[in-house]
């Protein structure tokens, strides 16, 4: 295995260590000899792991490549949370008091160089952190309240921001961490019994169930001997009275629904939607990468750059009429349809103020996409999303911005076109065992993947109506038997 070590500007950094490539962030984003090959093992050193920076994007596409990335999506996601560094830090709340014990300041930042820092006295305080939160360099910084000490943030820490005085030392820092074998220790996850959170918010324009299906679940579940109870996200400290999340809310990585999978992972619950599922399937620039390195049939598509200098490669590669799709787009939202070179600048404009990357995809015309929907690898239900009235797509906004959908037919599984069915478990079996919509385009006897959901609509009087309480059943019974299996 390969270790390439990413880094904003390779020039700052010059070491000399087998088996190992110092490259930029560009480089490992847009060149094809990183994208196709699995032996890399990916050390992300960049300035900044903001949400949809190149930093953030290194370690998404890494894990998309197969490529181990260190820090992984999970981790970045972590730290920008108070809360789970909080819970993460109590495991090595010992060695911060007994490591900190004789600062007279309320104040001590650290610096974390692969579990080292410049003086010897708090490597053990900056082993444990790095275990905790593996980031190659990390700022930590400690404040001290009436009587004890605790972890206030986590910031990574690029070339650029180490003290000159410390260079010499990290890159012994480097020589040793790449000469030694490094195992990542999986820490243990509690279990509890029978009592289900349903995170769901009555008050939203659209969730992926509407209240009727949520009477459903809470019936179906009971008469089977699970305790339900419907939170909202001001309940986020009471995760771990339960042993079951079922999240029922639109998801999205900057919001309340993956700090209440993240943190009810890390209790141990059984979770839907896990918050891997989540990070991977809210980005549809991941899922590009994912399904193209896996053979998935998707529709001609160019992840565009912000600043690339042009938008001539999307158009000799795709043609108009060029869809524009936001990485974290839901709900037919967050997606444009560029019919001239005009409308595509305009819209990549207003795109690229939030995100340094945009997907640019072909146009496939068609009356109804397909929506799959798989739980634990298997197919549950099938069903015809047909476009929203004079619009391409299953929802537009009309003029008071209220959201219009098209009509929705459930469909027997025996009348599923079988490529259909097998591009779409192809598709949501490289996400992961849980609960996923997969919408697919059908033209000429060939399904294209659209795009993976990982909340997928479940709601009373559309998706179940081939299956009925059948369809409720099979979810409920995946939490009792993940529940029973533990």
């Amino acid at each position: 295995m390969k270790f390439l070590i990413v880094i904003d500007d390779p020039s700052s950094l010059s070491l000399n260590l087998p088996n190992t490539e110092v490259i930029s962030a560009n480089s490992y984003l847009t060149d094809n000899e990183y994208s196709g090959r699995e032996d890399f093992k990916v050390f992300n050193l960049c300035k900044s792991y903001k949400y949809q920076s190149y930093g953030y994007y290194v370690s998404l596409l890494a894990e998309a490549r197969g490529h181990k990335p260190v820090p992984n999506i999970s981790t970045i996601q972590d730290i920008k949370n108070n809360s789970i560094i909080k819970i993460e830090s109590e495991e090595i709340e010992e060695t911060i008091q007994k490591s900190l014990k004789g600062i007279n300041s309320d104040k001590f930042v650290l610096d974390v160089y692969f579990g080292k820092n410049f003086a010897q006295k708090y490597d053990t305080l900056a082993y444990q952190v790095f275990k905790l939160f593996y980031i190659p360099f990390s700022r930590v910084t400690f404040v001290k309240n009436s009587k004890e000490w605790y972890v206030q943030s986590i910031a990574p820490l690029s070339m650029g921001d180490i003290p000159e005085e410390h260079k010499s030392f990290v890159l012994k820092c480097f020589a040793e961490f790449f000469s030694k074998k490094r195992m990542h220790t999986l820490r243990k996850k509690n279990s509890y019994r029978y009592s289900m959170a349903i995170l769901y918010d009555s008050t939203a324009e659209k969730s992926p169930s509407n209240e009727k299906a949520i009477k459903k679940f809470v019936k179906i579940a009971e008469s089977v001997g699970i305790e339900t109870e419907i939170i909202t996200k001001e309940d986020y400290n009471r995760i771990p009275e339960f042993d079951i999340l079922f999240i029922r809310e639109t998801t999205g990585v900057n919001d309340h629904t993956y700090k209440f999978s993240r943190r009810a992972s890390a209790e141990g619950l059984v979770v839907i939607d896990d918050p891997w599922s989540i990070l991977k399937c809210c980005n549809k620039v991941y899922l590009t990468e994912l399904l193209r390195n896996n053979d998935v049939s998707i529709p001609k598509t160019v992840i565009i750059k912000k600043n690339n200098g042009g938008t001539k490669k999307v158009i000799e590669e795709i043609g108009f009429p060029i869809v524009l799709k936001k990485p974290d787009g839901s709900f037919s939202l967050g997606v444009k349809k560029a019919n001239n070179e005009k409308e595509l600048n305009t819209f990549l404009s207003e795109f690229f103020e939030k995100s340094d990357l945009v997907l640019g995809q072909e146009f496939i015309p068609t009356t109804f996409d397909w929506r799959i929907g798989v739980l634990n690898k298997k197919p549950i239900f099938a069903c015809k999303y047909y476009m929203a009235a004079k619009h391409w797509q299953i929802a537009k906004r009309n003029n008071n911005e209220k959201i219009e959908y098209g009509d929705v037919e459930a469909i027997p599984m025996n009348e599923v076109p079988k490529h259909v069915l097998r591009e779409a478990l192809k598709a949501a079996n490289l996400i992961g065992e849980g609960l996923y919509g997969v919408d697919l385009k059908e033209i000429n006897g060939k399904a294209y993947i659209i795009e993976i959901n990982d909340n997928p609509n479940i709601d009373n009087g559309d998706e179940d109506k081939v299956l009925g309480d059948s369809l409720y059943s099979e979810i409920i019974n995946y939490f009792v038997n993940k529940l029973e299996s533990n």
